[in-house]
């Protein structure tokens, strides 16, 4: 057999250094990153054909409707809601700063179903063992849900917080309560929202 000519070249070190090529960044190729309201009625509407479709579907309407990370979801717990004041207490991960928020009339109703047809578990998501819902189960609710609306778009978790964000500043909330209510440190966070807003401009025509 020939020898062959070809050797390895060591990589020359630079300052004492070898260089390394940078990692190869994957571009975002989402035109969007947030669910329309009426994406999230799709969306809520969906998860109701599953197995366990009304569970599924007051955890997708309870993230959207408070902005909850996924994470943020899966951790709540019964003692944070307040039935007589018709209130929840969020705590917030990620050096967030915690709130409390109106529960909604629709929100309260399904609460109450869920906490009578879940066992004495301290957390308000449960799975059908009885075992605190997990981040990956929960992304999983989100694409199955996803798929049984038909959604153009391919939704997960994150763009039930971003479509809250999103809906609450097309509504001429101000940045710092909305700040406030997505538990915001950096209000740098929340201009994202407001800069985007459909009603920033509505009156730039009109005399």
């Amino acid at each position: 057999m020939a020898s062959s000519h070809l050797r390895l070249v060591p990589p020359k070190p630079e300052n004492g250094q070898v260089r390394r090529s940078p990692p190869v960044r994957t571009k975002d190729t989402r035109t969007r990153k947030h669910l329309t309201p009426a994406e999230v009625e799709r969306l809520i509407a969906g998860a109701r054909d599953g197995r366990h479709g009304f569970r599924d579907s007051v955890m997708i309407l309870v993230a959207y409707r408070h902005g909850l990370r996924a994470s943020e979801l899966v951790d709540l717990r019964w003692d944070q809601v307040d039935f007589a004041a018709g209130t929840l207490h969020v705590r917030r991960l990620k050096n967030g700063t915690a709130s409390t928020h109106p529960l909604l009339g629709d929100e309260m109703r399904a609460l109450r179903r869920l906490q009578r047809e879940t066992d004495d578990s301290p957390f308000i998501f449960v799975t059908e063992r009885g075992a605190p819902f997990t981040v990956k189960g929960f992304s999983h609710v989100v694409a199955r849900a996803g798929e049984a609306a038909g959604l153009s778009i391919k939704p997960h978790p994150h763009m039930l917080r971003h479509g809250c964000g999103y809906a609450l500043a097309a509504k001429g909330h101000d940045t710092r309560s909305l700040q406030a209510y997505l538990g915001h440190r950096n209000i740098q966070n929340t201009t994202v929202y407001t800069e985007l807003s459909p009603t920033r401009f509505k009156d730039f025509w009109r005399k």
